[in-house]
């Protein structure tokens, strides 16, 4: 179901427009639907927090963060500062493991079967309204450094931010184009893309109008493969080993059909996203993790950078800073490297909040949040209250260590089969905090069910498991009802006319 925003306004335009005798007319009733749909209701709420600062990083896996002990020797102090001075959001999730998708329930709240960006190649509705939009007409600053990477190949401003700054698709490590407020610069082979974007951003706090609040999103390219540290990191990590996770070769032979591992999973492994042909041989896979990390590190600088002018400016008490991945990434968990899967490394993020004058130290928040949840969150440090069609939930309250009594129970995930990459199928999942179902639409495969607290690694697929049955229906129910209940009752086409690029099918129709 396509939403439309401008609909649901129109009696309340009606009696404004009885009541002061003004009746606009042409495109100047678009532009007064417009202006009244941006005006949310203010919630009551007094905080000395006002200013928000969202740090946004690409397929940065939720477990590789020094603090979290997973890679012995990766090294990311400001990530571990803002775990220990802030809070852990240790079960925060996508709604889709993939940029665009994500990108978009991010900036409106949304799954992507409402936003309709189900991919990275679909278009951005017109009428698709970004919440910095609701800010800025709530009296907020607002500016975009980075990666946008959804709907059409251009970098232009788009709405909801003051001031602008970003490159077309994913840009380049080195050497990167900016298009800033409409007018392109060029910087040259040295400059590095994760250090000028946070310079930029610091500036900008620096000149901005001290007179209102803000609101700033820092979108960063890092860690997207194909993989390029900079200068200074590059090698950093070359002597150490690298973790290989238990289920890596449970596909490498036919065990994996004693566990009920799907076959599509299997045929993965021998492709672009699997460890047998990773990106068709560009890496090998102990050089492809190794300089995932060392990418990293200049993306924790830049963490480190924005807190650090936090709290040596007047901004400490009063402004909270998130930091969070646009999704997950598998390496070599059954085989596969890469995202697109509902499984744990692929559908959870790192996600971190910092406010000295909000939040206790060393707070841990175990609830299921997912990045629906930022727009709603933003909204609530802002005052405002977050409109009906934004299924997420604040959770500012769980900042605060409130308990919240109605949170959810459990999460749903979504991602829609790409001609582009096409061993990945269509899938549909439902989790709660042990238990997880994937339903896959369109090949004669296995669902997979889990029971995460048994199984972690998610090797041992239940599905036919006779005392798992009552919950398997339960849970196959549940996905349905969400379907049903937020319009995603159907599966999106487009027209692909271009030849397979698949290393099975290459060249041909």
């Amino acid at each position: 179901m396509k939403i439309n925003f401008r609909n649901l306004i129109i009696p309340s335009l009606s009696i404004l427009f009885i009541l002061t005798g003004c009746q606009p007319q042409g495109d100047n009733i678009d532009e007064a639907r417009e202006a009244m749909s941006l005006i949310l209701e203010k919630s009551g709420a007094t905080s000395d927090l006002k200013n928000v600062i969202f740090v946004l990083s690409d397929d940065h896996r939720y477990d590789f963060m020094g603090f979290t002990g997973k890679v012995p020797w990766l090294k990311t102090p400001a990530m571990d500062k803002m775990a220990a001075e802030g809070c852990h959001l240790e079960n925060a999730f996508v709604t889709t493991s993939l940029c665009s998708p994500s990108r978009a329930s991010i900036l409106t709240g949304m799954y992507s079967h409402t936003h309709t960006v189900v991919d990275n190649q679909a278009p951005v509705p017109e009428d698709l309204i970004f919440f910095p939009q609701y800010l800025q007409k709530a009296g907020y600053e607002t500016a975009y450094f980075g990666k946008w990477h959804m709907g059409h190949g251009h970098d232009d401003p788009r709405p909801g931010f003051d001031h602008w700054e970003s490159f077309k698709g994913q840009g380049n490590y080195y050497k990167p184009s900016l298009n800033i407020n409409g007018e392109r610069f060029e910087y040259d082979e040295d400059t590095y893309v994760t250090d000028l974007l946070t310079e930029h951003a610091l500036e900008w706090m620096k000149n901005r109008n001290k007179d209102k609040p803000f609101f700033m999103y820092l979108s960063h390219k890092a860690v997207h493969a194909l993989f390029k540290p900079a200068q200074r990191h590059e090698g950093m990590y070359e002597n150490e080993e690298v973790v290989i996770p238990p289920s890596y070769y449970l596909t490498a032979a036919d065990d994996y059909k004693e566990h009920e591992i799907p076959e599509w999973v299997k045929q993965q492994r021998n492709s672009w996203h699997g460890v047998d042909d990773m990106y068709h041989g560009a890496h090998n896979f102990d050089t492809f993790f190794k300089a995932y990390c060392e990418t990293l590190t200049a993306l924790d600088e830049s963490l480190g950078s924005v807190i650090s002018y936090v709290e040596n400016s007047d901004l400490k008490d009063n402004t909270l800073v998130l930091y969070m991945g646009d999704n997950g990434f598998s390496f070599g968990e059954h085989g596969l490297i890469d995202k697109r899967q509902a499984y744990e490394e692929s559908w959870r993020v790192p996600l971190l909040a910092w406010a000295p004058g909000m939040i206790k130290p060393g707070s841990k928040v175990k609830n299921l949040v997912q990045n629906i949840d930022i727009a709603p969150t933003v909204l609530d440090m802002a005052g405002l209250v977050a409109p009906d069609y934004m299924p997420g939930k604040s959770f500012g309250p769980l900042l605060k260590g409130q308990n919240v009594d109605d949170w959810r129970n459990r999460i749903f995930y979504e991602y829609y089969w790409e001609y582009a990459y096409p061993q990945t199928p269509t899938v549909h999942a439902v989790r709660t905090d042990r238990y997880k179902f994937i339903r896959y639409h369109g090949l004669w495969d296995s669902n997979e069910f889990y029971d995460l607290e048994n199984d972690p690694w998610e090797m041992n697929n239940l599905i036919r498991s006779p005392e798992h049955q009552e919950q398997i229906e339960l849970m196959l129910n549940d996905l349905w009802t969400w379907l049903e209940e937020t319009g995603g009752m159907q599966i999106p086409l487009k027209r692909t006319t271009h030849k397979k690029i698949d290393n099975r099918f290459k060249g041909y129709y």
